[in-house]
């Protein structure tokens, strides 16, 4: 069998992307990380280290022929470098898992894959103020070093992801609040639109990409078509719960005076073409609706495992 290298793999996207390479039980799995999360699969190898550290790349994972990498934690262009030049073995096909914070902030909606690129800090982004531009650096890097190396690459740039085990506070921002049976805070224009991709969706799309040379040395977005405002959230979630919500309208300077920690941006859209690797894979977008549903009856589970062992 194939053998395929996951950098990440044990948190987010990368561990749902697991499950689904699993399911076909065509390759043999190996994991790279820290190990904070041990997935404690028997059908996966677990290789603990850290991926800054060449000389525990070297050692700890081993010298094989990679039909693929893929990299779910690569931040910056040394990141890219140190595992390119520290890999045992040889590697077909590196794919980067990138993200659509690369792109400059249009008017020209939807963004597609030959936007401006964010080449400066966004001081206002406080902690993530070099985010865009490092993930676009890293890019750079990866498509420069895989030219001089022989290696096919592909970057996959997911608009907002959702869904099951995300630890990021966006749909359990919402979940929370209409648990607890409190307010939820909305602009009072609610006018910005949003691109949302279920992370199921994100597996499946790689896992399609696996050695398909249709996507060698080419960068996508992953993003559905439908655009969701806040409005649009109230309404999904009414319908999911079969329960009137609580709202609140306030204008954005009252949200930054109070700082309301909401999870999308009240004042711009982020919205993303994804009919590139939607055409190329001939790949349908679950619908949000039925993405959310899916995902609000993992979070209702998880809340009732939660009850039990109290």
């Amino acid at each position: 069998m194939k053998n395929i290298l996951i950098i990440g793999g044990s948190y987010f996207a990368g561990r749902v992307f697991v499950e689904e390479l699993l399911k076909t039980k065509d390759y043999n799995v190996f994991v790279y990380n820290r190990g904070n999360i041990p997935l404690g699969w028997k059908e996966v190898t677990e290789l603990v280290g850290d991926r800054e550290d060449e000389d525990q790349i070297r050692k700890t994972i081993p010298e094989k022929e990679w039909h693929a990498l893929i990299d779910f934690c690569g931040y910056t262009p040394d990141h890219i470098e140190k595992m390119l030049r520290s890999l045992p073995g040889t590697l077909s096909h590196y794919i980067f898992i990138s993200t659509t914070s690369i792109y400059e902030n249009r008017f020209d909606l939807p963004i597609k894959e030959d936007a401006p690129k964010v080449l400066t800090l966004h001081p206002e982004l406080g902690p993530y103020a070099d985010y865009g531009m490092n993930k676009w650096l890293a890019e750079c890097k990866l498509e420069k070093e895989c030219k001089a190396k022989g290696i096919t690459w592909t970057c996959l740039r997911p608009a907002i992801i959702y869904g099951k085990y995300n630890y990021a506070p966006r749909e359990s921002y919402f979940f929370d609040l209409l648990r607890n049976n409190k307010p939820i805070i909305i602009p009072n224009n609610a006018l910005a639109l949003f691109s949302f991709t279920w992370v199921e969706d994100v597996a499946k799309i790689i896992l399609r990409c696996l050695g398909n040379e249709n996507v060698f040395n080419e960068a996508f977005n992953i993003s559905g078509k439908e655009l969701i405002s806040y409005e649009r959230w109230i309404e999904l979630l009414e319908e999911l719960s079969g329960k009137k919500l609580k709202t609140m309208r306030m204008s954005i300077a009252e949200m930054n005076e109070n700082a309301i920690p909401l999870p999308f941006p009240p004042d711009s859209h982020l919205v993303y073409s994804g009919d590139k690797i939607q055409r190329i894979l001939k790949f349908e977008y679950t619908p949000f609706v039925d993405g959310i549903r899916k995902t609000y009856e993992y979070y209702q589970m998880l809340q009732a495992r939660k009850r039990a062992t109290l």
